[in-house]
């Protein structure tokens, strides 16, 4: 081995790197990514859950109760009912986390030291079940002593919709078990689809430069329209039979339920295809190899992942943040899969959700046709 060599080869992958600038994003804006997003971005302390209020009693004590909650910083009231039914419609169509009922007769059962306030959670996500049996720790003022619950009490309440022996009860919906398999389960068909959709078609393009087939597409009359839809809708076929293995599987192995409608989840799911494929395609039209393809594709990824709410908590976010995480298709599929699979609503229930993937395909596709050129250089 020459030392002289092995520096002008040294030296020939520095030049190299230095020129693709692709690269050279990854070498900085990997590090100051990851940095950002586990840093700041990452809060798994829950604050300020969307609630909702139905003070039946409409009492001075029963404000002042309402307040106090608010104090705690876990919920941030947003909007106000009249009954218990309609905070459940609110928390099957995902509008609120958290409901807090307070029934007409609230003096007298505070003075008897009976379960005096109901707290209703949608019990999809464990960790908002968590910071939810926070708030039964509220005390109620002239009360004989302070009420407490225990997570382990207010979980086996939940199954049973029963109060756990204390003035404040918390009583969890979709997932009274708190099994992670079924918060996690419905979000991997997102997860899955956005790696290997957004994957395939971030490389459509290039694969067909570098294997000399975009000459015989040049000669031909095919617009660049008609390519982009056509190489975007076998995937999409692909991608229906990945939703079905997912489900399949997640039935089997996990008992995942599926308490909404079925053509709804596949509904869903072709939006979120869609919405990937086409975000592929304008991937594809910007890299250079099949390799700087999958390098772009990882900085769609990583933020997908860690802001769309899968592994962490969405609420728990700067709004900043939950800003940015609204311009990514997983954070509004997650939103659908959960609504659908968990709660049982509809997909016209959650048309913003719906609206905004629409959107997002149509503005990726638009992109890609006007960036695409059917010429070699």
């Amino acid at each position: 081995m020459r030392l002289r060599r092995l520096l002008a080869i040294m030296l020939k992958e520095v030049r190299q790197m230095r020129r693709d600038r692709i690269t050279l994003a990854m070498i900085v804006g990997i590090p100051v990514m990851q940095l950002v997003l586990f840093g700041y971005a990452i809060n798994l302390n829950l604050r300020g859950l969307s609630a909702g209020v139905a003070d039946q009693a409409n009492t001075a004590a029963s404000r002042a109760l309402v307040m106090d909650m608010v104090a705690t910083g876990v919920i941030a009231p947003g909007v106000s009912a009249t009954s218990p039914q309609q905070l459940m419609q609110r928390l099957r169509r995902g509008e609120i986390s958290v409901g807090v009922v307070i029934p007409p007769d609230f003096e007298r059962r505070r003075q008897d030291g009976r379960e005096a306030v109901q707290v209703l959670v949608d019990g999809s996500d464990t960790v908002v079940q968590s910071a939810a049996i926070q708030l039964a720790q509220t005390p109620l003022d002239a009360t004989p002593a302070t009420n407490l619950i225990s997570p382990r009490a207010g979980a086996a309440q939940a199954g049973s919709g029963q109060p756990a022996g204390g003035q404040i009860s918390v009583v969890s919906f979709y997932n009274p078990e708190r099994r992670s398999a079924v918060n996690i389960v419905p979000g991997l068909i997102g997860v899955i689809l956005t790696m290997t959709m957004v994957l395939f078609t971030g490389v459509a393009i290039v694969r067909e430069r570098e294997r000399g087939n975009m000459e015989l597409l040049i000669a031909t009359p095919v617009t660049s329209a008609e390519l982009m839809i056509g190489k975007v809708l076998p995937y999409a076929v692909i991608g229906l039979v990945q939703t079905s293995v997912i489900l399949l599987l997640g039935m089997w192995l996990f008992q995942v339920p599926i308490r909404g409608s079925v053509l709804d989840v596949y509904l869903a799911a072709v939006l979120l295809i869609l919405a990937n494929l086409t975000m592929g395609l304008l991937i594809s039209t910007r890299a250079q190899s099949q390799f700087q393809a999958m390098q772009m594709t990882f900085f769609v990824f990583l933020p997908s992942i860690l802001l769309s709410g899968f592994m962490f908590p969405f609420a728990g976010m700067p709004r900043v943040v939950q800003w940015l995480a609204e311009l990514l298709p997983l954070t509004h599929f997650l939103r659908l899969i959960r609504g659908i699979m968990l709660r049982g609503a509809g997909l016209f229930e959650l048309w913003p959700d719906v609206l905004a993937l629409l959107a997002f395909t149509a503005a990726m596709m638009a992109l890609a046709i006007l960036r695409f050129r059917k010429r070699l250089d």
